[in-house]
């Protein structure tokens, strides 16, 4: 893999670092916008996100541009060497258009159109909106498509939500006739026979709603990719609205771990990946768990593109939206802002630069208080991280080597949450993916989070918990891998449904019964309160040995060429298999029949990947709520240890050099990380050019 990138913008080679600016707000205050730029420059900052929500102020009235605020600012921020991405300002619409043209509203599953206000509600295949989008995004492209401060394009913000009127359900039908070309391949396709529910007019069809058709499996899946696809189109009409002017500027869209769109399809259409983080620090004094789950939506959005992302927005402090506003405590702004850096991110952005007077995000953090000035604690923390981001810039465009891979589909992830299977109350798909990633990040394993039609070149091992929803071609696939010499570790509820949401027929897990060697008949969910456990054979090939506790699933399973490492404790499938390992060509694949805990996976990721020769960060054992994450760009690997326990800590180093990165100095073989510390280190590469 390539172990170097070019900087996002070759304007800015360093470490971007700034925030969302709203100087349409203070328009009627100058005083306010000449401060802000002598305190950008304060807290090393040099980047800013302008415009996101800026259509009122640069369009008033239909027709009516004025834009000469935004010359003044971009001209103000390039006089001080502070850039911009500037932004399309489709988030949020003008109520003169909603007035005018009501058909750019939303309306919901139920039907019923919205009113003007909030976010994201309009419609993206509404003729009307499409037209306006692409007139102001066009007269922004030719007055600033050119201009010294501006590094690239932000589109829209935070895409999201589905529209159900008129526009999107022909829509809707054209996607399904281009992708079935009959009612008959539909039909068969969402198994419509059942209930009598087959379709004989295309016109029959509608998205799904509350008061319709919400039991057709394959119409919800499709709806969902639809949604995917008609938002996809809609920002690439964005794009293409302002890349006419000036090809070279990058785009990108920030995204927020919303269920409803596929991002990896976004990556067809950005050049940049950019995400808005917001965990909630602090629920817990051991912030590792969270901050596992947090690496693993850094992995995620590094993997979409295989190269460095953007942190596009991330509190300086606190929220005013999650159930509890928490400050971040001392400490953790620079720990939580690197570890996105360490997983691969070239930005550290907040929203917000200013804090609003008035409305929903008055409260929300920023780099300046109400107060108006630098002396806060929360500014002090923004300054000193604009100072290391300067002292790391090298690091900018280096890779984060992995040689380890989970497989994430968004359509699984939709497909296994509406199967009606075997835990109604909570199938915990999302915490099933997030708790093997974090016995492998545990260990200072770099993991990808990848898509089964992304590459499976370059792993050593693949992680697919939950494969429910499993294609030939992606049962193929992983037996090839396998073949091939790589390990696979899949777990109860995989190879149950095809693409259309349709089990497979023969037995499961369907297309990847051959790889694993095993057949599963049935499936149990358990109460909350029900146990079992899966007890290790003696002599297993992991070493493992005792009892483990499982929970909440229980599949049984018969051998089909596989070897018994574990088997269940209890209940009338006491003694059956419960963990097995199949031998393949010159891999390995092993099936983890049971849902079991921390104590199981730690142990069990410990042995696969040495088992497997997976490479970690350091060769030495991380203590409690220790990460350590490297990237590197074939020379030298730059390595982050970050301590989220909650505890001091002490880090034993591997028996390589190691140097401060920001001072140079040599490192002793044993590391001190005080509560929320982290520590920067170098050393001469393990990883090779190619």
């Amino acid at each position: 893999m390539t172990r170097q990138h070019a900087p996002i913008s070759p304007k800015l080679p360093g470490l971007m670092h700034g925030a969302d600016y709203n100087p349409d707000q203070w328009l009627h205050d100058p005083a306010v916008l000449e401060e802000d730029v002598r305190l950008m420059k304060l807290a090393g900052c040099n980047v800013m996100a302008v415009g996101i929500f800026s259509w009122a102020s640069l369009e008033p009235n239909e027709g009516q541009f004025t834009f000469e605020w935004m010359d003044q600012l971009l001209d103000r921020l390039h006089a001080n060497g502070i850039f911009a991405w500037l932004a399309t300002p489709s988030g949020a619409r003008p109520a003169w258009m909603s007035q005018k043209y009501p058909e750019v509203l939303r309306v919901e599953s139920n039907r019923v159109r919205n009113l003007h206000g909030m976010r994201h509600n309009h419609c993206y295949t509404s003729p009307v909106y499409r037209e306006k989008t692409s007139l102001i995004n066009r007269k922004l492209a030719e007055r600033y498509g050119n201009h010294p401060a501006v590094v690239g394009w932000h589109i829209s913000n935070e895409f999201g939500g589905d529209c159900h009127c008129d526009y999107c359900q022909v829509a809707f039908r054209d996607w399904l006739k281009a992708k079935y070309g009959s009612l008959d391949a539909l039909n068969r396709a969402w198994w419509t026979a059942f209930w009598a529910h087959t379709y004989t007019s295309w016109d029959q069809i509608e998205s799904p709603a509350p008061h319709g058709e919400t039991m057709v499996h394959g119409l919800n899946l499709d709806w969902r990719r639809f949604v995917t696809s008609q938002t996809i189109d809609f920002c690439r009409h964005e794009i293409d609205s302002v890349r006419s002017v000036n090809p070279s500027l990058p785009a990108t869209a920030n995204m927020h771990m919303i269920e409803g769109l596929d991002y990896r399809k976004f990556s067809e259409v950005l050049d940049v990946i950019s995400w808005d983080s917001y965990p909630t620090w602090h629920d817990y004094k051991d912030d590792s768990q969270l901050a596992a789950s947090v690496a693993f939506y850094h992995d995620l959005f590094r993997s979409l593109k295989q190269k460095p992302f953007m942190l596009m927005e991330s509190t300086p402090s606190l929220t005013n939206w999650q159930p509890v506003s928490k400050l971040k405590r001392p400490g953790m702004h620079q720990l939580s802002s690197l570890q996105a850096v360490a997983h691969g991110s070239d930005s550290v952005q907040y929203f917000q630069w200013r804090k609003s007077r008035g409305s929903s995000e008055k409260f929300h953090g920023a780099v300046i208080d109400h107060a108006g000035h630098e002396n806060t604690r929360v500014f002090q923390d923004v300054a000193h991280l604009g100072q290391t981001l300067n002292h790391i810039s090298e690091i900018v465009g280096t890779a984060t080597p992995a040689e380890t891979a989970i497989l994430f589909d968004w359509d699984n992830r939709w497909a296994l949450k509406d199967s009606q299977g075997p835990r109604n109350m909570g199938i915990k798909y999302e915490e099933t993916v997030y708790a093997h990633h974090r016995a492998l990040w545990k260990q200072g394993i770099a993991t990808d989070i990848i898509g089964s039609e992304d590459s499976f070149d370059g792993y050593r091992l693949i992680v697919a918990p939950m494969l429910y929803l499993c294609r030939e071609e992606t049962g193929s696939k992983l037996q090839q891998f396998v073949e091939q010499g790589g390990t696979l570790v899949s777990t109860y509820w995989s190879g149950i449904v095809n693409e259309s949401d349709l089990c497979h027929l023969g037995g499961f897990p369907g297309p990847l019964r051959k790889t694993l060697g095993i057949w599963a008949e049935e499936i149990e969910g358990l109460y909350d309160d029900d146990r079992n456990g899966l007890k290790m054979l003696n002599d297993n090939v992991l070493g493992l040995s005792g009892t483990y506790e499982a929970h909440e699933i229980c599949e049984l399973i018969h051998t089909e060429g596989a070897e018994v490492l574990g088997v269940y404790t209890d209940d009338f499938y006491v003694g059956r298999p419960a963990l097995t390992l199949n031998r393949l060509g010159h891999g390995r694949a092993y099936y983890i029949a049971t849902r079991l805990k921390e104590d199981f996976l730690s142990d069990f990721y410990a042995t696969v990947t040495a088992e497997a020769g997976v490479n970690r960060a350091l060769q030495t054992k991380l203590p409690q709520g220790v990460s350590a994450t490297v990237r590197t760009n074939g020379t030298t690997d730059y390595v982050f240890l970050m301590n989220f326990s909650g505890e001091p800590q002490q880090v034993e180093l591997d028996e390589r050099n190691y140097t401060d990165m920001e001072t140079g100095d040599s490192v002793s073989s044993t590391i001190g990380l005080p509560v929320n510390g982290v520590r920067l280190l170098k050393r001469q590469s393990t990883y090779s050019e190619s």
